[in-house]
């Protein structure tokens, strides 16, 4: 500034806080200088030439800045998907089955493990020695039903009643929650319902159990609403796969509840 303020200045370039100049005796100079509003006013008093220029830019910053909210919109996305997994699994698994695999090499329940449930016992006998020897059936001509509804209030052995007649008949065994199916994707639960049914189908002969099927197999039409609609979509993929069983697949239905009151009817069609 004393050389401002003596005259010695021709010419100045300012760019940011950076101001380069040429003196009158036509030597250069370069400086930095802080936020001074009344720069501008005291050059100009003096008669010395102002240039001024935007401060330069890094290539690199502004391709930052410009990529910056895609990479934020990515990451998030990302983030929420891993979220939704319950656990972070990978987001292409979104739509697979959570269905546990018991397979016949594990720890075999059998019916002499399941206390009481005589009849119960008796009447699934039929199911096991299809499971067992599916060809006998087959060259007989018999149908076997292409699913089983075991009835009664939490706690009466129904997981391990089933568990049981895949271990009696030795083969393996899908056990899921209905309540794993449902998400408020729409969509989502049919995909899964899909690849249950092809695992168990690349497994058979097997048992596909759902626990509490109340959970996606009530009354449809009952309410509105997306969850509504996933949940009948679901209902809706799982009657088809049920309607879709070939009678050699090998593959048997089992389903639990404590209220079968609130079943949709096309479930218990025979």
């Amino acid at each position: 500034m004393n050389e401002v303020e003596s005259g010695h200045v021709d010419s100045v370039e300012i760019m940011g806080s950076e101001v380069k100049g040429k003196l009158k005796d036509s030597n250069a100079f370069k400086t930095t200088v802080p936020d001074y509003p009344e720069l501008i006013k005291i050059l100009r008093e003096k008669n010395v030439s102002i240039k001024v220029k935007e401060p330069s830019q890094s290539p690199w910053l502004a391709a930052l800045i410009s990529w910056a909210p895609f990479v934020l919109l990515i990451g998030f996305w990302i983030f929420f998907m891993r979220q939704m997994q319950s656990g972070g699994n990978k987001a292409l698994s979104f739509g697979k089955s959570r269905a546990k695999l018991l397979s016949s090499q594990q720890k075999k329940v059998t019916f002499k493990d399941v206390a009481g449930a005589e009849e119960a016992k008796e009447e699934l006998q039929e199911i096991i020695e299809f499971l067992r020897e599916p060809q006998k059936f087959q060259k007989l001509g018999g149908r076997i039903p292409k699913g089983v509804l075991l009835v009664g209030p939490p706690g009466t052995g129904k997981t391990l009643l089933a568990r049981a007649i895949a271990g009696e008949a030795g083969v393996p065994f899908f056990s899921i929650s209905g309540s794993d199916f449902v998400e408020m994707f729409v969509g989502v639960g049919a995909s899964r319902v899909r690849d249950l049914f092809e695992q168990g189908k690349k497994n058979a002969p097997c048992i596909i159990f759902i626990d509490e099927i109340d959970a996606v197999g009530r009354h449809r039409g009952a309410g509105l609403g997306g969850g509504h609609d996933e949940r009948e979509q679901t209902l809706n993929q799982l009657l088809v796969e049920m309607d879709g069983f070939e009678s050699n697949e090998g593959v048997i239905l089992i389903a639990a509840t404590n209220r079968p009151d609130v079943l949709d009817p096309a479930l218990l069609r025979p």
